[in-house]
Formats: C-alpha cells, sequence, structure tokens
C-alpha cells in the first residue's frame, strides 16, 4: 500500500537564530517571520527578520509574512528583509501580483487564504492563478481589527480539503494545528506543508519537545 509522503513542515512565529537552528534541527524545510501586523503574536522587527534570514542555510525556505497590500511597500520590505518567499496574509489588488513577480524575480509567493466559509473556495481558486502555493489559515480579515494568522484557531478542514483538490497550486494547511491534532489534519487535507505557531510553543517560546512530538507523529 502507498503512503502520501510526509507534508513539508514550516514553523512560523521564529524569533531568534537560535529559535530558526531549533526548528531546522528538528526537520523543518521553511520558517515562518513576522513582520508588523495589526494583531497576533511573533512579531519581530525587519533587521532581525534579516538577520535570522541571512543565517540559515539557503536550502531552508525563509518565509517574510507581511500585512502589507500595495506592491511598493511588499518590494521594499522584501529587499531589507531578504526572505526568499514572500507570505501575504492579506488580499491584494489587481495588478499587485504581477508587479511583485516583475520586481523579486526568484522569491516566492504564497498567499493566505482565511477559511472562513464556502467562499473561501472560490477565493483561493482565484489566487492560485498568480502565486506559488496557497497557505489556508483561521484569521478573518474582515474584522474591525484584521485577524491574520496567529490565531491557534483549527477551520473547517473539509473546505481545506475540497480547496486542496480545486487549485493547481501546493497547498500549506495553518490553523491550530499541534502535536495532538496533526494526524488527523493531514489524513483529511493531505496538504503538501503544514505550518505552525502556537502548537510548538509554551509561554511563547519554542518547545522542542512540542517540536520533536509533532515531528514523531507525522513520521508515524
Amino acid at each position: 500500500m502507498l503512503h502520501a509522503p510526509a507534508p513539508r513542515v514550516k514553523i512560523c512565529c521564529v524569533g531568534s537564530v537560535g529559535e530558526a537552528w531549533a526548528a531546522i534541527r528538528a526537520g523543518a524545510s521553511a520558517i515562518g517571520l513576522v513582520s508588523e501586523m495589526p494583531s497576533g503574536p511573533g512579531v519581530i522587527s525587519e533587521g532581525l527578520i534579516a538577520e535570522i534570514a541571512a543565517a540559515v542555510p539557503p536550502a531552508v525556505t525563509t518565509f517574510l509574512l507581511t500585512c502589507k497590500q500595495d506592491a511598493g511597500s511588499i518590494i521594499a520590505q522584501q529587499r531589507r528583509c531578504r526572505a526568499n518567499a514572500l507570505q501575504l496574509c492579506d488580499r491584494v489588488g489587481e495588478g499587485v501580483y504581477a508587479r511583485l513577480r516583475d520586481a523579486l524575480p526568484g522569491v516566492s509567493l504564497i498567499q493566505v487564504v482565511h477559511v472562513t466559509g464556502r467562499e473561501s473556495v472560490a477565493e483561493a481558486v482565484a489566487a492560485s492563478r498568480h502565486v506559488d502555493a496557497v497557505l489556508l489559515d483561521s484569521g478573518n480579515p474582515s474584522l474591525p481589527v484584521k485577524e491574520l494568522g496567529g490565531t491557534g484557531r483549527a477551520h473547517d478542514w473539509a473546505l481545506s480539503a475540497e480547496i486542496r483538490e480545486a487549485v493547481p497550486v501546493p497547498v500549506f494547511l495553518a490553523g491550530g494545528l499541534r502535536p495532538e491534532n496533526v494526524g488527523e489534519a493531514v489524513e483529511r487535507v493531505r496538504p503538501f506543508g503544514i505550518d505552525v505557531c502556537s502548537g510548538v510553543r509554551t509561554g511563547g517560546r519554542l518547545d522542542e519537545e512540542k517540536l520533536a512530538a509533532l515531528f514523531d507523529r507525522l513520521k508515524a
């Protein structure tokens, strides 16, 4: 019987070079570096993002999480931070993807879609035409203070599975994942990758025991 390969693992909300290396040693193939956000955990300065991005091996993907929506601001931020992937945590306007492609060749574009209902399927399909991957999370950009990630909540994995089947690009699954539920999440959604923040932290700090437990569950 053939088994699907284990998903790639992105550890998000990395706050130091030491945390980055702990995640990499555990088996992470990507790390998430959170710039200024309207809410949520893990925000660090752009200077620290650049320091961490420069300190990890080239094979490790460094995601710059940005809430900016206009191309000029996003391009300038990436050039300051030097991450090799852009995680667009909010919706962007027409023409932004094309401008990013032109200005930042070689930088991967990942669009976050916050799975709030059936409308998220169409949103993910539309975004997938322009980006390298879609990341499904549990925020809500329509609130007065936008939630753009880091909520610790799971969303409807049935919708996530539907999106994964409908889009032609890799799908990362985020939102409330932790060692106790990651096996079920992967079984139900079959994502290309998973994205974990609060589920491997204790008191806001990366917990190497929880990190090891997460990878143990994925191997099982």
